[in-house]
């Protein structure tokens, strides 16, 4: 398969056929500047394309449907559709999980993993998946950024980042429960989400990109009086950071700290668990934010809502999210060679 030389070229990958993401990405490929931005190639079953056609009302023009193996030429305004087609796609009922969908949508991922990997795209926008149908589709991990870790088979860090408004977090643990954090939280653990902080903010197109790590007790545990976890751990993390040569800051309290970046001292904040930089972050502009699968060897967003069964088929979910995550993905991958240069400069882990 061959791309054009002058344009980045984005992989749109559909999502769950019972949620929102067939009426966004047509709402999406609707958009000039969407279409002038990057050659683009969309990849999910044909019929789910047209379910979304029919929700929106409108057509997408100049789509040209291919192979999976044929070459990849594109002319003028023409977007490229791979079929990846799933029995029973059809007979997904809007606003319902399923087997069927959860497979579309890991099918689909993974041919945009092997697209990428083979050179052919340049970065991956997925449309909202949903987690159970694709654990009963096959998905044997948490979520889709475990799947794309084991397919490119990483030993290195890999986090979700999340963004609004210009402020990114990222986090030391995810998707884990509260009472098993502190045991998780380590000086190599958080080392490594602060240097993926850096490398990803890098590619993003921050020069020197600040850094803020909270703290995981209340006032920072007032000197080990409320938790020791800052003196055990997070600082020892922030001290070998900085002697890397990142520009890093803390640990500070968690609820202060926020009106630092809101301020605009810091670029992005690495905190210990979820919720401690998803509730601010959702605040801050949930109706804009993007999440980010940092860590992968390509960029890899999507927009920051779920599938919103409640609201699919009235074509008035908000299409701004998915237009930010369109742009960052691109504006990362044309940044991608240059921050693999920043990161072997400093030693860091290889994006």
């Amino acid at each position: 398969m061959r791309k054009s030389i002058e344009k980045k070229t984005i992989a749109l990958v559909q999502g769950d056929p019972a949620g929102i993401g067939p009426e966004l990405l047509v709402n999406l490929m609707l958009q000039q500047d969407v279409r002038d931005a990057a050659n683009l190639v969309l990849i999910g079953d044909r019929k789910i394309l047209a379910r979304g056609e029919k929700q929106v009302g409108k057509k997408i023009h100049n789509v040209r449907s291919i192979k999976e193996n044929e070459p990849m030429m594109f002319n003028c305004e023409e977007v490229l559709h791979i079929d990846v087609s799933i029995d029973g796609i059809t007979n997904v009922a809007v606003g319902q999980v399923s087997r069927e969908g959860g497979l579309s949508s890991i099918l689909a991922l993974k041919k945009s993993l092997e697209l990428s990997k083979d050179g052919i795209v340049d970065g991956i926008v997925f449309l909202p998946f949903n987690k159970e149908s694709m654990h009963m589709g096959g998905n044997n991990f948490t979520d889709e950024l475990g799947y794309a870790s084991d397919f490119f088979d990483l030993k290195t860090r890999v986090s979700e980042f999340n963004v609004a408004e210009g402020i990114w977090n990222g986090r030391v643990t995810s998707h884990v429960a509260m009472k098993d954090v502190s045991k998780l939280l380590t000086v190599n653990r958080i080392d490594e989400s602060i240097v993926l902080a850096h490398q990803t903010l890098s590619m993003a197109g921050y020069a020197n990109p600040r850094i803020v790590v909270a703290a995981y007790n209340p006032h920072a545990g007032d000197g080990g009086l409320m938790g020791d976890e800052e003196i055990r751990v997070i600082r020892p993390a922030v001290k070998l950071a900085r002697s890397k040569g990142l520009n890093v800051d803390g640990p500070f309290p968690a609820d202060t700290l926020w009106l630092k970046v809101k301020d605009g001292k810091y670029d992005v904040v690495v905190t210990m668990y979820h919720d401690q930089g998803q509730i601010a972050i959702k605040l801050l502009g949930f109706d804009k934010g993007v999440s980010v699968l940092a860590g992968l060897p390509i960029p890899l967003t999507t927009p920051a809502h779920g599938t919103a069964f409640d609201i699919t088929g009235l074509n008035i979910a908000n299409i701004i999210p998915t237009q930010n995550a369109f742009f960052m993905c691109l504006e990362m991958a044309k940044n991608l060679d240059g921050t693999k240069k920043i990161s072997k400069s400093r030693n860091a882990v290889a994006v």
